[in-house]
């Protein structure tokens, strides 16, 4: 072909348009774009909220995984069910008892972490356009689940005893009125991604009867309930509305996150849709992963090992409000968290943690900016992890990221420099 002949014009593949029109409310996750810019080993990652490599037991579950093959053989590495194995549904029934549930086999469905079960949850409850009530802010791949699944967010604003209920029961009646009523409402209530609050004792039976006069479900998620840094876990919503709760949990947080080990908890007539929609989604998960969890649980002390994980974040946590007490300028906030993996940091007016963020990276340190958690604004928060990297590593990253706040502090007005909550 000669330079001046045009290009042979050829009409786009038929999917094209489909897939783009798909594609378009697939939104990405502002963690997962930081993981590739974060790695590299002078930067230090306060972003992406992993366990710490110290509590994930290498070589226990390298026993168990052993054991489990010697005893099943072959059998282990076949096809299961979609609900999940029998004798693992009894167990985290056991594990889900020490926050006050009281539950049963039936009620449990195994899954593929507790991503996939709120992808599940979303499935079954959410048509196009439908309205899904969510905290401001609140986890960031929720928000692209719901996306995906063309549903709006609607967000009700969190303060430092987690979601405010006056504001939950206004947007409720506020749908109603719309003729667009929510088909669930999402909460992180213990130690929440990304603020690290909790939704308060006194608060919590609140919410569920403003979510039960409404006739709202609450899907509650709750991977971080167990790594507290108290004498004892929150009770979980669940624990006192059986029928109107929905409840998520993971191993990823307490065990290991590469065995993708999660499950869901649901009233019976919700169960048999989500089990038909898992069905359809990937057939059945790893049995040779639900059995290890399951021997694990049963022949290891599971309650030590998360003694000594809460004691690692613990210190981790406090390595990190340490340097931030001492260093931080004026103007600048944070939450003290009772457990999870996060702090939430809120800039003095004026600033945006988003625009700052090329410059954090280039001075050592990364975060997740706050407006991934929202539908809408948080440019002036961010999120901290400090499960991740070790004490030394957190107090350097935060020394690098006061240094940052240090330089652009003396480019704000003084009258710019406002306190704001949570």
């Amino acid at each position: 072909m000669s330079p001046q002949t045009p290009a042979p014009q050829t009409d786009p593949p038929r999917w094209a348009g489909a897939f783009a029109d798909r594609t378009r409310r697939m939104v990405p996750s502002e963690t997962r774009a930081l993981f590739s810019m974060a790695s590299r080993p002078d930067v230090v990652s306060l972003a992406g909220g992993m366990p710490s490599p110290e509590a994930l037991p290498v070589k226990v579950m390298g026993t168990v995984l052993g054991e489990v093959l010697e005893r099943y053989g072959a059998d282990a590495l076949q096809y299961g069910s979609a609900q999940g194995e029998a004798g693992l549904r009894e167990r985290i029934c056991q594990v889900m008892a020490a926050e006050g549930i009281a539950a049963t086999p039936d009620e449990v469905m195994v899954t593929v972490g507790s991503q996939q079960a709120l992808d599940l949850v979303t499935r079954i409850f959410v048509d196009p356009g439908d309205t899904v009530v969510a905290e401001a802010p609140t986890y960031v791949t929720a928000l692209s689940t719901f996306a995906a699944h063309q549903a709006r967010v609607v967000q009700v604003p969190v303060d430092h005893d987690g979601v405010v209920p006056q504001a939950l029961e206004e947007t409720f009646a506020l749908l109603a009125a719309e003729g667009r009523p929510a088909k669930f409402f999402y909460t992180v209530p213990t130690f929440h991604n990304p603020t690290g609050v909790v939704l308060s004792a006194a608060r919590r039976p609140e919410v569920l009867e403003i979510c039960r006069r409404a006739g709202v479900l609450v899907l509650e998620d709750n991977p971080y309930g167990l790594l507290h840094f108290g004498e004892r876990p929150e009770r979980a919503l669940r624990a006192d509305d059986p029928d109107g709760v929905v409840y998520l949990g993971s191993f990823s947080k307490t065990l290991a996150p590469g065995l993708r080990v999660g499950w869901v908890l649901a009233p019976r007539g919700i169960m048999d849709k989500l089990v038909l929609a898992a069905e359809s989604a990937m057939l059945s998960h790893s049995l040779l992963a639900q059995r290890a969890v399951d021997h694990y649980l049963s022949t290891q002390s599971w309650q030590s090992h998360l003694t000594a994980a809460r004691d690692t974040y613990r210190e981790r946590r406090d390595a990190m409000l340490h340097e931030l007490t001492a260093l931080m300028p004026h103007g600048v906030h944070w939450t003290v968290p009772q457990g999870g993996f996060f702090v939430w940091m809120t800039l003095p007016s004026g600033m945006d943690s988003k625009a700052l963020l090329p410059r954090a990276v280039a001075g050592g340190v990364a975060y997740v900016p706050g407006t991934g958690f929202s539908t809408a604004g948080g440019e002036r928060h961010l999120r901290l992890s400090f499960s991740h990297p070790t004490p030394r590593r957190i107090r350097e990253g935060v020394r690098n990221l006061a240094a940052l706040l240090h330089a652009e502090t003396e480019q704000v007005p003084l009258g710019a420099r406002q306190l704001t909550p949570c």
